[in-house]
């Protein structure tokens, strides 16, 4: 059934006003596909995040699953970003934020405050948008976690951490013969693959990635998405994306963020090729976003 409100059409799919701007209308908001799964590395449960008294994050429910990689994609300011910064307690360095309900690895609850966030964010490693390596040596930037959090006795055995976390970054064969020089001295591209090999340095079970292509150009965007797909072998994985297409491209599932509010999670062919909800239809064809 249509109703006309003003120049406002209603229906129970969608809200849609006479300049073609979609908009969240009543239980319209609800998460539609399949947000939960069987094998879960990280669960969270009725998530909601206020800045002050304006809140930033509604009621989310979402389940990231082992070794697959999930892409958080929604207009800017959707939310995504905030979501994803409290699976290692970031939000905890923003003194006006507060993150609400329960958001477990495995079966513990990071949200927790007697929850030491130090050891959290080794397991639950983060890679930024913008490149940010040490004003260190390339070595000492991917030293640094382990030496922290105390995983190498011996000079040798750092080494191999060292050595194996570039490797897997896909960045030793271009570094090994300057390991002592700066590591803000690499490209772009390779600053950000020095980044992640700091981050896997300290042998996480999640990594988090907030729009980690943003910065770079197509070809350093290539050389990142197919390391995501390596990984993905051996980690799990969380990606914000502005790029509907990198997101078919390096994801196995898909959660589309409105207005702070979970909308759909499914399989992401599915979501790119025939989506459950009409906000998600109208975002990947580009009426709005």
């Amino acid at each position: 059934m249509t109703e006309i409100k003003g120049d406002i059409v209603v229906d129970q799919k969608t809200t849609m006003t006479t300049n073609n701007k979609v908009v969240l209308d009543g239980d319209n908001d609800k998460t539609v596909g399949e947000p939960f799964v069987e094998n879960a590395k990280m669960s969270m449960r009725h998530v909601n995040v206020f800045y002050g008294e304006k809140q930033a994050i509604f009621d989310v429910n979402l389940d990231i699953a082992s070794n697959q990689v999930v892409a958080m994609i929604g207009p800017s300011g959707c939310g995504k970003s905030t979501f994803l910064r409290c699976l290692n307690r970031m939000n905890d360095t923003i003194s006006i934020c507060r993150v609400d309900g329960k958001l477990f690895l495995e079966e513990q609850d990071i949200n927790d405050k007697k929850m030491d966030v130090v050891p959290l964010r080794a397991r639950v490693g983060m890679v930024f948008q913008k490149p940010n390596p040490f004003p260190k040596s390339i070595y000492d930037n991917v030293a640094y976690g382990p030496r922290i959090h105390g995983l190498a006795d011996r000079r040798s055995d750092l080494d191999e951490i060292v050595e194996t976390s570039l490797q897997k970054a896909g960045l030793w064969d271009e570094v090994k013969d300057r390991l002592h020089q700066p590591g803000i001295g690499l490209s772009g591209g390779q600053q950000q693959r020095l980044c992640i090999a700091r981050t896997i340095a300290v042998s996480p079970e999640v990594i988090l990635m907030d729009e980690p292509c943003s910065a770079l150009d197509p070809i350093a965007t290539a050389k990142i998405e197919e390391l995501i797909d390596e990984l993905s072998q051996n980690y799990t994985i969380a990606i914000v994306t502005h790029s509907m297409q990198q997101a078919a491209r390096v994801s196995h599932r898909t959660a589309y963020f409105h207005l702070g509010k979970l909308i759909e999670v499914n399989e992401t062919e599915k979501v790119f090729t025939n989506p459950d909800h009409s906000l998600t239809e109208a975002y990947i064809t580009g009426r709005f976003g």
